[in-house]
């Protein structure tokens, strides 16, 4: 882990709380790394483009799909990993101010529209820190100061980490079946639980139902299969157990606010 190590320490501990005023800018081709667990004094928005960036908190697995930006409260600890080394990551860390709008005090993703993408891609020369006073910083500020108003759906493209490892092997046994139907009487059954107990530990452990649980995974390798843009919407239903186009649309766009057609014709825009 030398080379990580060095590479955080270069980037994501020292430089980005050193001044404490600035806005910290990085942008990142992230080749294969794995950033470690770490936290910063600043809050972070970090937005990623060409492929699912994966960040883990202590509590949660955020999956970052292409095109939208996860925020990360200020002292969350969290690690990050993308999923293959074509993703571009852009981080804007933002100083707390005092009396801050709620927004700020929460972690979640959005999806990045057409005028925050282009305050994003205009940061595009940007790196190391913004100071006051300067045009760079009053447009990141700005960047900042429009997130409450336009990011009004934090989508829920988490899933809990579980504290019980029994819990762990059966969320694995739906990991590597996604492309069967999996029915919950049938899950209980093969681990030997009756469905009131199996429902009670997974409200317990994960505070989601099976079924919620279930849905959100198969969605999410959805959107990393349309990412990858090799099978139609068609194939990608069947391929996480939709035997109904329709009924996966429309699970899709419960979920994500937008239709999986939209989604595999989305341009890579940086």
């Amino acid at each position: 882990m030398e080379h990580s190590g060095q590479k955080l320490d270069k980037y994501y501990i020292k430089k980005v709380d050193a001044d404490k005023k600035s806005i910290y800018c990085h942008h990142d081709l992230m080749g294969e790394l794995f950033i470690p667990t770490h936290k910063h004094d600043k809050a972070q928005l970090l937005y990623a483009e060409g492929d699912v960036v994966f960040v883990t908190t202590e509590t949660k697995t955020y999956f970052l799909p292409a095109r939208h930006f996860i925020w990360i409260p200020s002292g969350v600890e969290h690690s990050i990993q993308p999923k293959s080394e074509n993703v571009m990551m852009r981080n804007l860390y933002f100083p707390v101010e005092k009396g801050e709008d709620e927004f700020y005090q929460v972690e979640g993703i959005y999806p990045v529209n057409n005028l925050l993408l282009q305050m994003m891609l205009f940061t595009n020369r940007w790196n190391g820190d913004l100071k006051k006073g300067t045009p760079n910083f009053t447009i990141a500020k700005a960047i900042k100061a429009i997130l409450p108003q336009i990011c009004t759906n934090n989508l829920p493209l988490e899933l809990p980490q579980p504290k019980d490892k029994r819990l762990s092997k059966i969320l694995r046994y739906i990991e590597n079946n996604l492309g069967e139907t999996i029915l919950f009487a049938d899950v209980a059954h093969e681990f030997g639980y009756s469905e009131r107990s199996l429902y009670r530990l997974f409200q317990k452990d994960l505070k989601m139902s099976f079924i919620q649980y279930y849905t959100i995974r198969r969605i999410l390798k959805a959107i990393e299969l349309l990412l990858e843009r090799k099978l139609s919407v068609k194939e990608v239903a069947l391929e996480v157990g939709y035997n109904s186009v329709p009924t996966f649309s429309n699970t899709f766009f419960k979920i994500l606010g937008q239709r999986p057609s939209d989604y595999l014709n989305g341009e890579d825009i940086l």
